[in-house]
């Protein structure tokens, strides 16, 4: 279960948003180029995702998605669109946009890729690239049934303005942590997903989030 943050919780903002007179997009395409990750940090990545924004200025939204219950990996949890480098990709951002049409039917043709953020490990050890796109607001888009349960969309405003961060404790490989999420409508946030779409906050409208992965809070199911 998701319990509510208190007085001590490890995350704070900062006074980098305005409320809404702030014009986001214009921000979001003058400020993602020049936070390109280092050519070896892109090398070695295997996987990479899309933070697709709707081209609102004043009020985009990011996509999301809620992976299939029945998937080996990740089955049931909040995603972006994205997955694991094919063999037949020329290179990452490639990867984002063929997963981004497989998962969710969004044609590259229609994504306006700004660049990439800073890469980040997975709790299975894969390096993940995250890459920013501008999306037509209004665009349909249809989720792929086999690996996506569905597809929702979030203001951005929410995170910057009025986010509901809640915390859970998960086990994996023994130890047991405790993990930091967003609790939108009838979804949660969290792992990997809520890393990328916090630290782009952080780096795109100075935020003020603080590191915002699990932390352990068991030593091999022992209490430190």
């Amino acid at each position: 279960m998701f319990e509510q943050p208190n007085d001590r919780c490890s995350w704070q903002r900062g006074n980098g948003v305005t409320g809404f007179k702030r014009e986001l997009l214009r921000d979001i395409r003058e400020r993602v180029p020049a936070l390109a990750p280092d050519a070896a940090s892109l090398a070695a990545a295997q996987a990479a995702v899309l933070l697709a924004i709707t081209d609102d200025a004043w009020h985009p939204e990011l996509v999301l998605t809620r992976r299939a219950v029945n998937l080996n990996s990740h089955a049931g949890e909040v995603a972006l669109p994205g997955g694991k480098r094919d063999a037949s990709d020329p290179d990452l951002a490639a990867t984002a946009l063929r997963e981004s049409h497989e998962e969710i039917a969004l044609p590259p043709s229609k994504v306006e890729l700004l660049g990439a953020l800073p890469v980040a490990e997975s709790r299975w050890g894969l390096q993940v690239v995250p890459f920013v796109g501008i999306i037509p607001h209004r665009i349909e888009l249809t989720p792929n049934e086999a690996e996506i349960d569905c597809i929702f969309r979030v203001p951005l405003r929410y995170f910057l303005e009025s986010p509901q961060v809640e915390f859970s404790e998960r086990e994996h490989e023994g130890v047991r942590y405790r993990i930091p999420g967003f609790h939108f409508e009838d979804q949660i946030i969290w792992g990997l997903t809520a890393h990328f779409i916090t630290d782009f906050c952080n780096r795109i409208f100075d935020t003020g989030f603080d590191y915002f992965r699990p932390r352990p809070i068991t030593t091999k199911g022992k209490t430190p």
